[in-house]
């Protein structure tokens, strides 16, 4: 009995000192999350995250999930938010992302797209304005947008080399100068030629949902443009059954099934 109890105790004292470290480094990561340098911003962003719900409520969250309903299928994308990694579900066909390649699950040869240029497209046009806070962001200055004679402030986003497959791209987000959100969001993209485009898209932003306590779009708006002018709206997206969460979604979630095979992308440098 005696040394059933010394070796009792002795694994207790182990399991508090796991206990212990677990904790402290729990409350680390929380720290850390708690605690995101705001100065990396320019203030005018910084505005715009705080009118969502805030940049580090954001960068609390681990898995997001929503729907985008379309003529033919429903799409279901599910994101784990720190890892990227991504999938998207639909009747006919899957595409996925584990972290570094891309899997296409689609025995019927119905997908015609490119799914690495895909895995992720919806979900950088969703999680507007927050994942203009990630790693590897260049801001600068940019003018105004009018639209119907109201002028939408706006900060410039470009990316250092080697910072995603498109690190060419540019982005504009412009916002409203009374609420602060989020208003339009203008883009040039590089994927195919490699090379900084002069042909700008507009979304609009003007649809949103509180989730969590975040500030989420319900629905964005493509606009015709012409000349450089935006004008009337062209196509909706719509976004149904969203969902974001601290708990994040297990890797063999967007692990490749076996029926899968992995697919390269059309990036050129």
């Amino acid at each position: 009995m005696k040394y059933l109890a010394l070796a009792l105790f002795s694994v207790l004292i182990v399991s508090c000192k796991q206990e212990k470290k677990q904790t402290t480094t729990e409350k680390a990561e929380t720290k850390e999350i708690s605690e995101v340098k705001i100065n990396a911003y320019p203030n005018e962003l910084q505005q715009v995250f705080d009118a969502h719900g805030g940049i580090s409520a954001w960068k609390n969250m681990k898995s997001l999930v929503f729907d985008i309903p379309k003529p033919d299928a429903r799409e279901t994308h599910t994101i784990n938010l720190h890892t990227r990694e991504d999938k998207i579900v639909t009747p006919k066909h899957t595409i996925g992302h584990n972290g570094s390649k891309t899997w296409l699950l689609d025995t019927e040869g119905e997908f015609k797209g490119d799914a690495v240029f895909y895995h992720n497209l919806m979900f950088y046009f969703y999680a507007m304005p927050f994942v203009l806070g990630d790693d590897g962001i260049v801001y600068g200055e940019t003018e105004p947008v009018v639209y119907e004679g109201k002028s939408y402030p706006g900060v410039k986003i470009s990316y250092n080399p080697g910072v995603g497959a498109s690190y060419k791209d540019l982005y504009f987000i412009h916002f409203d100068p009374d609420t602060k959100q989020m208003a339009w969001l203008g883009y040039s993209v590089s994927y195919r030629s490699g090379e900084v485009s002069n042909k700008y898209s507009w979304i609009h932003y003007n649809d949103w949902a509180t989730v969590n306590g975040l500030l989420l779009p319900k629905s964005i708006t493509w606009h015709n443009v012409k000349e450089g002018v935006i004008k009337d709206a062209r196509n909706t997206v719509t976004f149904e059954n969203i969902e974001i969460s601290k708990e994040a979604k297990p890797s063999s979630f967007f692990a490749k099934p076996e029926a899968a095979v992995f697919v390269e992308g059309k990036i050129q440098e």
